[in-house]
């Protein structure tokens, strides 16, 4: 831990298209090499191929498929005594979003299609369905909470 003073959150700016800070924060997640116009073509497509496979709102199943993958427990390594044990502890809202967006852009990026808009529109719609690499990551972190709930008198 820092002996500093706090380190306040920046304020997050909305994206230009839908106005909306999740969105944003998503799409900086997504970019590489700083190529922030290059996320954003990829996330306004990956919204258009949605909402030609579906019929549903882009921006709603993109939403809904955020809110399935956000996990709700993990585990920390904790030292006790010498040994180290893997405390389940709850998850921070904060961690909770950049967590599910990071697993839903790895899961996208190991998908077989071919350009990535693509690859991000099919695994929205899975993690919407509750399916996909994405959720199995979310169902994987939560059953080794569950097995390690032993240890839970650990958290401080």
């Amino acid at each position: 831990m820092g002996r500093k003073k706090f380190v306040r959150k920046r304020e997050v700016i909305p994206d230009p298209k839908f106005h909306d800070v999740v969105v944003a924060k998503f799409i900086s997640s997504l970019l590489q090499e700083g190529k922030k116009s290059t996320a954003e073509h990829i996330l306004y497509t990956c919204m258009d191929v949605i909402q030609e496979r579906t019929g549903e709102d882009g921006l709603k199943l993109f939403k809904k498929g955020l809110e399935n993958v956000k996990p709700i427990l993990e585990v920390k390594s904790r030292r006790v005594g010498g040994a180290t044990y893997q405390v389940p502890v709850e998850v921070k809202p904060a961690r909770r979003q950049s967590l599910a967006s990071r697993w839903l852009i790895e899961s996208a990026r190991a998908r077989p299609e071919h350009s990535m808009a693509e690859r991000l529109a099919a695994e929205l719609i899975e993690a919407a369905n509750g399916r996909g690499g994405a959720m199995k990551k979310r169902e994987d972190v939560h059953k080794m909470a569950d097995a390690n709930k032993a240890f839970a008198h650990y958290r401080w």
